[in-house]
């Protein structure tokens, strides 16, 4: 009886079983079916153990099941039902159980690369965000400061560097300022050198000076090395010190007595290594208190103690005073040009023998310059004579086709650029009322450099122009208004070997500059900076305006963000009886080409479109200078 209640509930099973693959249920999906087979067997199995019913297809008693029960029926229908182990579980195919394992094993590597590949990205994306300093953005660079009062003092030395190794340069300047005594109460000048940051204009560091600074020069003294960047000031009297351009620290000043019986009277100017301490050295030249002679002061740059005795050149001249400029040859040979209204040369092999007297010098100062020494007075005297026709001013270019420089001389008749090679004359220009020191730059497509030149044209009134630097003629001109003494002109190279010039002006209209001007009218309080870019010459660009009197300039690059900034020094009118305010700006370029406003003063044919203009200038990008004044 409890077989037969065995094989009925089997039977009832088999048909539920049955019914549920009928075609009703929608279609037959192998991978599904197989799962539901075995959970169904495992099922089946479990009900006959529990019942006392078949196992592995015998009855409890060992006997085989009748050839016509409903158990052998459902055999027939389902064959694998019998396909059990001796444990009444059913086997499973060797290569089932091989293929399982694989493909566990796959799964298990691919998932652990996966993790392994994610974990390393995140932290390299930490290292990134928190442990590797991202380069600070200067968004538009415009920023001004006050820095105080300024009393006194005609000179306005400005200098840029990047003294706190954030990739943007820095302002460093000095300028006497008015301090009350501690003890008499009496307003007495300080000078101060002064440190701000390019980013913010924030001061870094400042340090008082003993005396007015003639010339700030940051450089390193130790080249091909990772040395700190250090700053040589000059001042007015006899003041020579080098500071740490990161502290604002002194490292040494030049002793005053050596300069007992003169006075600087120039820029320090640097040297190669004279004394082999892997330190480039310098030199400065002094005037007699008493008497016109020169005097020549060999320094180390390591130690601040002179390299050897005074050297005396007693020289004739009237005029401006002239160097001392280094100048180093084609060949190596090593001269110093100075002078009074003139330009002359003498060798530094010469004025190190001086110095240390003796009749040896280190071989890399032995080199002559076959072409200069031809020059040497008759009565073989150590000066060479370079030029001597009324000199302003002296300074060196880049000559195009050499490694060295040649020579552009202003004078009081024009402007002459002269081959440093051999001393000739390239070209020479005619031109009265230039005072001011011209400004290379590239305007034409030869990669010869041309100059920028701004000439006194009347009262109140000055004419800037454009000479080539191949032919010495004028390739571009415009007369404006300007009130403003000895303005200063800068200019910045960009990507494609163009230059842009900046120069200060009065207020500029588009109609033509040849209308009628009010002579001795009242002076006009705010003066512009207008860009000129030789791809568009009948265009200029007004940048910005102030109202005070800019006194110095400097252009910097920016190298991360292809940017140029434009720093002034400018003073502030103040009150009668009361000191200037200093004011300090800076203008990223870039930045103000967009936001400049356009001032043509000729028409051109076709017209510029402002869309055509924006979309100019939108991609220009500037960098470093090829070329060293």
């Amino acid at each position: 009886m409890d077989q037969f209640r065995t094989l009925t509930d089997l039977e009832q099973y088999l048909k539920y079983y049955q019914g549920k693959k009928s075609p009703d249920l929608g279609e037959y999906d192998p991978l599904t079916q197989a799962d539901s087979d075995e959970s169904e067997d495992d099922l089946v199995i479990n009900l006959q153990q529990k019942n006392g019913g078949v196992k592995n297809g015998k009855s409890p008693l060992g006997e085989p099941p009748e050839p016509d029960s409903d158990a052998e029926v459902a055999g027939a229908a389902k064959p694998h039902l019998s396909e059990v182990t001796s444990e009444g579980f059913p086997s499973e195919p060797l290569g089932g159980l091989e293929q399982k394992a694989a493909s566990s094993l796959v799964s298990y590597v691919r998932t652990s690369v996966f993790l392994l590949t994610l974990g390393i990205s995140m932290i390299l994306v930490l290292l990134c965000a928190f442990l590797i300093p991202c380069p600070p953005r200067d968004l538009h660079s415009t920023w001004s400061r006050h820095v105080g009062s300024q009393a006194g003092g005609d000179l306005s030395p400005l200098e840029l560097a990047d003294v706190n190794g954030d990739g943007l340069r820095d302002v460093l300047l000095s300028f006497v300022m008015s301090r009350n005594g501690s003890v008499t109460g009496v307003s007495r000048p300080t000078a101060n050198l002064v440190c701000l940051s390019g980013m913010n204009g924030s001061t870094l560091w400042s340090t008082p000076l003993p005396e007015e600074a003639r010339d700030i020069t940051c450089l390193d003294l130790k080249p091909g090395s990772l040395a700190e960047t250090v700053c040589l000031v000059t001042g007015t009297h006899k003041m020579l010190s080098t500071f740490n351009a990161t502290s604002g620290k002194a490292i040494w000043t030049l002793n005053p007595n050596y300069l007992s019986n003169g006075t600087l009277v120039a820029p320090v100017v640097v040297l190669p290594d004279l004394d082999e301490d892997g330190v480039r050295d310098l030199v400065v030249l002094a005037i007699g208190e008493l008497q016109p002679d020169l005097c020549f002061l060999l320094v180390s740059g390591r130690t601040g103690i002179p390299v050897g005795r005074p050297v005396k050149y007693n020289i004739v001249g009237v005029g401006n005073l002239i160097g001392p400029q280094v100048y180093i040859t084609t060949n190596g040979a090593v001269y110093i040009l100075f002078g009074f209204g003139n330009i002359q040369a003498v060798a530094l092999r010469d004025i190190f023998v001086q110095a240390q007297n003796r009749d040896s010098s280190p071989p890399s100062l032995q080199i002559e310059e076959p072409e200069w020494e031809k020059r040497r007075s008759i009565n073989l005297s150590e000066l060479i004579d370079i030029y001597s026709d009324g000199v302003e001013l002296l300074q060196m270019v880049k000559a195009p086709d050499s490694n060295c420089s040649n020579f552009l001389i202003t004078t009081r008749q024009g402007l002459v650029l002269l081959r440093g090679q051999n001393l000739t004359p390239y070209w020479t220009l005619s031109l009265q009322g230039l005072r001011s020191q011209p400004t290379p730059g590239y305007f034409t497509n030869d990669q010869t450099l041309d100059f920028l030149l701004q000439i006194q044209d009347g009262i109140g009134m000055k004419k800037m122009m454009v000479v080539d630097g191949d032919s010495g003629s004028i390739i571009w001109s415009y007369s404006t208004p300007c009130h403003m003494k000895e303005t200063p002109t800068t200019s910045a190279v960009t990507s494609d070997q163009k230059s842009v010039f900046l120069f200060w002006a009065e207020g500029l209209s588009a109609t033509s500059p040849t209308s009628d001007i009010i002579l001795g009218a009242e002076v006009p309080s705010l003066h512009h900076l207008y860009l000129l870019h030789p791809a568009f010459p009948s265009i200029l660009l007004d940048l910005a305006n102030t109202t005070g009197t800019v006194t110095a300039s400097e252009v910097g690059i920016n190298d991360l963000w292809k940017d140029a900034f434009y720093v002034t020094r400018a003073t502030r009118p103040s009150s009668e009886g009361h000191p200037a305010a200093l004011v300090v700006s800076k203008l990223s370029l870039r930045w103000a080409l967009m936001e400049g406003q356009v001032t043509q003063f000729q028409e051109t044919t076709p017209k510029i479109g402002r869309g055509e203009l924006r979309r100019f200038l939108s991609r220009i990008k500037f960098v470093a200078a090829p070329y060293e004044i």
